[in-house]
């Protein structure tokens, strides 16, 4: 069998497209030649109607289109089929995703996808204009500015909701469970993420929140673990990765090594059988065995999705919450000429077990139902501390109800997942004597 069939077709669809006469050469079909590309598995019908319609297009189209634009739009679309992650890169695109892992970048601070043909809010990120406007992960977003979404590509509507750091954009956006949609007024800005923070919920009870995964969340991570226990040694920590839509596959690989002392972490997986890629722990845990829950929701996607699922698997950390958004997928950027570059998808993650994130999501060991200030409110009994001119507890138990019902009230996951953390470090205390 020849094997100058393809780059024989590839030059005369290159001609076919762009030489003075563009479509005569495409006509001139060798049966003998046509028959043993297809033989190979060349799609030689499709090429022919690919190059037919760019020439139909530039010779009766209402208007005259750039060669280079219906190159890229052609482009666009060949990817934007495949799966909604996978995408053409821009310099400007692939200027601006390098520059997100760093963590800092312009926009509205808003991880998207695309479902139905609207732009679906994966999560907004903490302390953006997005997380401030009250924007919640699974919003559709119907309409940017004057533009309706409906008909856009995801990297069209990035592009519109993207702008000079100040200016004005107005969202019409759909919540679950609402019949109409809202106006969302929001500001452009410069987003510049600390992707880790760190409190002292309760003495020896530690909070760690992770909004996303950076190249430095690991170090970072590491810092505030060292933070909380300078002071007073963690009994018990909370790692918080609601809405986090993921990231840098290192950053959430060097977070699970914190807590585990060896093991499995997370392998990819590609078309080809030999391509499994394993990723394992370190020896030394942070916590040195000490209580672990992980509190996760439908916005934890990605690489917070296998941070929860290690840690579960290895059986190193209690999961709650909601279950995960579900996207197991690894995206390879593959340069291309002229400073643009291809975002494909070329793997799945599996958990440590053996198990496709993709589409399923974790499913926690304990679930959490979200729930309203309203509704914490409505479940509480009416106790003594309530009552107006009630006494004070001499050691200050009326203090501490307070400060309990508080943190339910703003914020019921986190509530729970402590009392749940509680729990299990009241099992691991020595019994007394």
């Amino acid at each position: 069998m020849p094997t100058t069939i393809l780059p024989t077709l590839r030059s005369i669809l290159i001609s076919g497209l762009f030489a003075l006469a563009p479509f005569s050469a495409l006509h001139a079909q060798d049966p003998a030649l046509d028959e043993q590309a297809r033989q190979q598995g060349v799609p030689v019908d499709e090429l022919r109607a690919f190059a037919e319609v760019m020439e139909r297009i530039r010779a009766t189209y209402i208007e005259e289109v750039d060669d280079n634009e219906l190159l890229e739009s052609a482009i666009r679309g060949m990817l934007n089929e495949l799966d909604p992650h996978s995408s053409y890169l821009t310099p400007d695109q692939f200027e601006d995703l390098q520059v997100t892992t760093t963590g800092e970048f312009g926009g509205l601070g808003i991880e998207v996808t695309m479902e139905d043909g609207f732009v679906k809010v994966i999560t907004p990120i903490d302390d953006t204009p997005a997380s401030e406007a009250g924007i919640q992960a699974g919003d559709l977003i119907l309409k940017i500015d004057d533009t309706f979404v409906k008909g856009l590509t995801l990297s069209e509507s990035i592009e519109l909701m993207r702008g000079e750091i100040g200016t004005k954009i107005t969202l019409m956006v759909l919540s679950e469970g609402e019949e109409k949609p809202r106006q969302v007024s929001l500001t452009r800005d410069r987003i510049q993420t600390h992707s880790v923070k760190s409190k002292m919920l309760e003495p020896g009870l530690g909070y760690l929140r992770i909004s996303q995964f950076q190249n430095n969340t690991g170090e970072d991570a590491r810092k505030e673990l060292a933070k909380l226990n300078k002071d007073t040694p963690l009994t018990g920590l909370i790692l918080d990765l609601r809405n986090n839509p993921g990231g840098v596959l290192n950053g959430a690989v060097e977070v699970t090594d914190l807590f585990l002392d060896n093991g499995l972490v997370v392998y990819t997986q590609g078309r080809d059988k030999t391509s499994r890629n394993d990723l394992e722990s370190r020896p030394g845990d942070a916590l040195n065995g000490k209580p672990l829950v992980v509190l996760v929701n439908g916005g934890s996607a990605s690489a917070s999705e296998i941070v929860a699922g290690a840690l579960q698997d290895q059986k190193r950390a209690v999961v709650v919450g909601n279950r995960t958004f579900g996207k197991g997928s690894v995206q390879s950027v593959l340069p291309l000429s002229k400073d643009r570059a291809l975002k494909l998808t070329t793997a799945r993650y599996y958990t440590p077990k053996g198990r496709s994130i993709q589409a399923e999501g974790i499913e926690p060991d304990i679930e959490v139902d979200v729930v309203t200030k309203l509704e914490v409110r409505k479940d509480m009994y009416l106790r003594e501390a309530d009552l107006p001119r009630h006494l004070d507890n001499e050691n200050g138990g009326s203090e501490k109800q307070q400060k309990a019902g508080s943190l339910a009230q703003e914020d019921y996951a986190l509530a729970q997942a402590l009392s749940i953390l509680k729990g299990i470090v009241l099992t691991q205390r020595p019994a007394m004597p």
